[in-house]
């Protein structure tokens, strides 16, 4: 009768070896073979410091300080320290636990109002009795079902998907400062030519109300042209208000007051990075973003088993060491004269199904993740699809609009040669050189949306970040 329990001790000693470690989570997703838009010509893929691409030292030295000093970064760090902390909480279990205990008492026979007391003839250290005792414990709860490994390798893939939130904080910012900056230049060489426009107008409005004067316009000319400058007029603190705005956001984003914030770089320095985008199917290891929901849904997995384990019985061990004596002296000469051996069997019976929802509530935050997985790569490849659909698009627009810009060129350059040599007026001039200006500010603005949809792969494609050893492929233990 004595081989069955035996034979159970064994099988459930067993049990913990077959569990295994937690499996890598499956999407069930078709990858394409790659992208809609693949770029034109082959280029190196993003690397760490991919925003250097841009040729800026300005913005590399901006890049580095908000990755310092910025707040979003700080706190996903101390969210990381806080899933570390956690991971090992959780881990404690898997191994025994020692503790110790010493007590000292004393306890006196206080005088009665009747005299009894004094009666028994009690001297007064027979009056007051000490005792001294002290413990050494050991406890253990056999992982007879693996819930005690399962929860730690819950929480150290929660630990992955800390760290990958991180990277992923750390992305976002960054791509947020390059962006901004951008922004700063772009609308700083807008304002530039606004006014320049502007100058140009006035000149135009002077001369058409000397036509006018002299009889030589109509009155609807003059009030086109007054229209026209006023227009050019309130463009400029259009400008400078956006200005002044992107400047504060980026100033928020490198964790400073806008007032310390010096921008002194040139639109004009900056240069279009080449990018290759690689194959849609290696996303999932180079998106901290899609690594993080991987890691989430591999924990989902060892929740699972833990609630399922807790619907089984479990079995506490314990074993003590411990002695007492009336005198420390004689404690400390022997402090553990006897021993003490416990074991439990401990099963849940009656809970009102609060442990079978746990479960199901296990599952179904599973069935959850696996679907913010699921999500996350869809994102990330429409995330991809669309950088290079801007960049396509922006390419072929400033292809075209670059010609345009051109022939404004030519268009003025003559118009100054006709206008000296007496066969224009100066307004045929100063139409030309307005419709230069326009081009100019055109070409700003879709260089600006090209460099912006640079920075949008880099970001789509994990700026070069890639899932470390193990890191990918949802193992644990």
């Amino acid at each position: 009768m004595r081989r069955k329990p035996l034979a159970l001790l064994g099988l459930y000693l067993f049990l913990p070896a077959c569990s295994g470690p937690l499996p890598q989570p499956d999407s069930g997703l078709t990858i394409p073979g790659q992208w809609q838009h693949p770029p034109a010509a082959p280029a190196r893929m993003p690397d760490a410091d991919w925003w250097q691409s841009f040729g800026s030292e300005e913005l590399n030295r901006l890049i580095h300080q908000a990755r310092a000093s910025s707040h979003d970064i700080a706190a996903a760090l101390a969210r990381l320290h806080q899933a570390r902390a956690t991971a090992t909480v959780e881990g404690a279990p898997v191994l025994p636990e020692l503790n110790g205990e010493a007590n000292a008492n004393r306890d006196q026979l206080i005088g009665s109002t009747d005299g009894y007391s004094n009666e028994l003839g009690a001297t007064e250290e027979e009056r007051r009795i000490e005792h001294f005792d002290a413990l050494l414990t050991v406890s253990y709860e056999l992982d007879l079902w693996s819930a005690n490994r399962s929860r730690r390798a819950a929480a150290r893939k929660r630990i992955e998907a800390s760290e990958r939130d991180r990277a992923a904080v750390e992305l976002t910012v960054t791509a947020d400062v390059a962006d901004t900056y951008l922004q700063v230049l772009a609308l700083r060489e807008q304002t530039r030519i606004a006014r320049l426009n502007l100058d140009n107008a006035e000149q135009v409005l002077k001369l058409v109300e000397v036509r006018h004067a002299a009889g030589a316009s109509h009155a609807l000319e003059l009030a086109q042209q007054r229209s026209l400058t006023a227009n050019q007029r309130w463009q400029i603190p259009r400008l400078q208000q956006e200005e002044r705005e992107a400047t504060i956001v980026l100033a928020t984003l490198l964790g400073v007051a806008v007032q310390e914030l010096r921008i002194r770089g040139e639109f004009d320095a900056l240069r279009a990075p080449g990018i290759q985008a690689g194959l849609p199917g290696e996303l999932l290891v180079r998106r901290p973003d899609i690594a993080r929901a991987e890691a989430e849904l591999a924990a989902a997995e060892g929740d699972v088993r833990v609630a399922r384990a807790a619907l089984l019985p479990t079995l506490d061990l314990q074993a003590g060491l411990g002695g007492g004596a009336e005198r420390a002296s004689v404690l400390a000469d022997n402090p553990f004269p006897f021993l003490i051996l416990e074991a439990g069997l401990n099963a849940p019976i009656f809970n009102a199904g609060r442990l079978r929802a746990e479960r199901e509530q296990a599952l179904a935050k599973q069935e959850e993740l696996l679907h913010d997985y699921r999500r996350a790569i869809v994102d990330g490849l429409a995330d991809v699809e669309k950088a290079l659909n801007a960049l396509a698009g922006t390419e072929r627009q400033l292809h075209g609009q670059r010609e345009e810009l051109e022939q404004a060129r030519q268009s003025f350059a003559l118009a100054e040669i006709r206008y000296r040599a007496g066969a224009d007026t100066l307004l045929d001039s100063l139409e030309a050189q307005r419709t230069l200006f326009e081009a100019q500010d055109q070409e700003v603005q879709l260089r600006l949306a090209r460099l912006q949809a640079s920075v949008s792969l880099f970001k789509a494609l994990g700026g070069g970040w890639r899932s470390g050893s193990g890191g990918g492929n949802g193992r644990g233990d």
